[in-house]
């Protein structure tokens, strides 16, 4: 029989000391929580706080069901202060009554998850009205300052997965709401063009948007906030939503590896490392948010506070302990969100980390119906898929849309973990029927596109490029019909209709060789083109990746 120790009840911890107690009646499992609460939903709470998730109680798990179901001793209250790695025993300090005492173990698992992001900006600790939203407690407390303090105007700092949330269940309460992102786009996960549809989302429902600024200082008692440009924002509310660190100062003084970052660095197994040997710590675990990890796309360090991968870390960790083979494949960030009207996922790797770990990429975008257009109810998914150009492996997708975005990203997910390259992806066999999907669906699409261009049928040319090209004298021919192209266009293009094009070639550089560049509203009626002109002896084609409408996307100015 061992004696397992668990610091932290969400997640991480909750899901380890649940696989533990399936895999042995005989263990001591002992489950250590800073908070009055284990398993609290906290990607819940901004619902919670609109009103759409309406019972607090579905936000926990109660410590007294999961102690009986698991026979699992659950200490809530409990602050673990320090690891005494010598006699392998912890210090324990109860908050109701501040004693402390030692609890002894032979393995400990750290899952102690993460805090939010809070700068020490000047005048912070006079502002009454700024709040953050990390567990059920900052919920009750914001929940009460909506009610007393009436707000109208309300400012969310940050405009991450929780930023996008808490803007959207704000609007919900009637309030008018603006986001201040210091960078130049919400949700880093998203390359910039695919966040730019969340831009025009959120300002379509009347988020203003403020991006590369940042809050510089809080001004009377938080109902005004300078930015870094000297800009004034008046708010009767502020949600600070900039993201969260990993809770590792216990790892820290008990002498484990800690990234610059602040995550612990453990093995495949998720043993913790010994800071100065680099040797796993004999009995130490960890897992959660506070654990740097390996990517699977790029198997480089990595972390992401993400509830799904802890969980499954959870699991991994508890039949490692039971004597199990286990498989640790990495964190591969797969997300979703969802905001007003649209729904945003994504998997892999974007392009600014390929780009940071020197990795080669091609990117392929596409616009395709969610289901069948005779069936009502069809839109557009806006698709990007990335893939190694030299093995055609898959190292990441995004896409946004009304429908049917969470299904499409998922099998892709799958295909990646399955090792799959994009030619796999245009032979899947998915569903079809009318109401759910398109004979071709928007996954095989990405193969096949991807395809065309692996096998040298045309080479692409990305949305902010495009410019530079017409500029510096390049043909770009636009193959839609006048009426489309009045409506919109890029400004230089020529506008030959696809259904004309075979008459009207002549219009078009008589040199066969030089580069012309070919785009449509989606990129469909590009391709066609595309192979009309390889047919007349035209060799150097570049494709607009995602025709006219990528380019809106990438262009889209958003308003404050």
């Amino acid at each position: 029989m061992k004696k397992i120790l668990i610091v932290g009840g969400v997640t991480g911890g909750a899901s380890a000391a649940a696989r533990l107690r399936r895999l042995n009646e005989e263990d001591e499992i002992i489950l250590f929580e800073r908070s009055e609460h284990t398993g609290c939903a906290g990607c819940g709470l901004p619902y919670y706080i609109g009103g759409v998730i309406e019972e607090r109680r579905k936000l926990l798990q109660t410590v007294s069901g999961l102690a009986k179901r698991y026979r699992l001793d659950i200490r809530c209250g409990s602050e673990v202060l320090s690891i005494n790695r010598d006699d392998k025993s912890i210090t324990v300090r109860e908050k109701e009554t501040g004693e402390t005492y030692e609890e002894s173990y032979d393995k400990l698992v750290l899952s102690p998850g993460s805090r939010p992001t809070v700068p020490d900006l000047p005048g912070m600790d006079e502002a009454e009205n700024a709040f953050t939203l990390k567990d059920v407690q900052d919920a009750d407390v914001l929940k009460k300052a909506l009610m007393t303090l009436t707000p109208k105007h309300a400012v969310v700092v940050g405009g991450g997965f929780g930023g996008l949330a808490m803007a959207e269940n704000l609007q919900r309460l009637g309030l008018t709401v603006t986001i201040v992102e210091k960078k130049r786009q919400v949700v880093g996960a998203f390359d910039f063009e695919m966040a730019q549809i969340l831009h025009r989302e959120l300002n379509v429902h009347g988020v203003g948007l403020v991006l590369d600024d940042g809050v510089s200082r809080f001004e009377n008692k938080g109902k005004t906030l300078v930015l870094e440009s000297g800009r004034t924002l008046d708010c009767d509310l502020s949600i600070l939503t900039m993201g969260v660190k990993p809770e590792s100062g216990l790892a820290q003084r008990a002498g484990l590896r800690v990234s610059e970052a602040g995550y612990v660095v453990t093995t495949q197994t998720y043993a913790a490392l010994d800071a100065d040997l680099l040797t796993p710590v004999d009995g130490i675990y960890a897992i959660g948010d506070v654990v740097q990890v390996q990517n699977f796309v790029d198997k480089q360090p990595d972390a992401a506070g993400l509830a799904g991968p802890a969980t499954r870390q959870g699991r991994v960790l508890a039949d490692h302990l039971a004597g199990l083979p286990t498989v640790n494949n990495g964190l591969q960030r797969t997300s979703i969100l969802k905001i007003f009207g649209k729904t945003a996922a994504t998997t892999g790797n974007n392009v600014v980390r390929l780009k940071k770990m020197g990795i080669s990429y091609q990117e392929v975008h596409a616009h395709r119906l969610c289901h069948a257009d005779n069936y009502p109810g069809a839109s557009l998914i806006d698709l990007k898929l990335i893939y190694d150009p030299k093995t055609l492996k898959i190292l990441g997708a995004q896409a946004v849309g009304k429908e049917g975005v969470d299904k499409r990203i998922d099998v892709i997910s799958t295909a990646m973990r399955l090792g799959a390259t994009i030619r796999n992806l245009a032979c899947l066999e998915l569903c079809y029927a009318p109401p759910y999907s398109t004979v071709k669906d928007p996954v095989n699409i990405l193969g096949t596109i991807a395809g065309n261009i692996s096998e040298g049928v045309y080479k692409t040319i990305p949305w902010d490029e495009i410019e530079g090209v017409v500029t510096d004298g390049g043909f770009l021919l636009d193959v839609m019909p006048p009426e489309e192209f009045d409506k919109g266009h890029i400004s230089g293009a020529v506008n030959i209709e696809l259904d004309c094009l075979r008459e009207r070639l002549d219009e078009l550089p008589q040199e066969r060789g030089l580069p012309l560049y070919i785009c449509s509203g989606t990129g469909q009626r590009a391709y066609t083109a595309v192979r009309l002109l390889r047919g007349c002896g035209y060799n150097n084609l570049y494709l607009l990746s995602g025709g006219y409408a990528t380019y809106c996307d990438g262009t889209y100015q958003p308003n404050a």
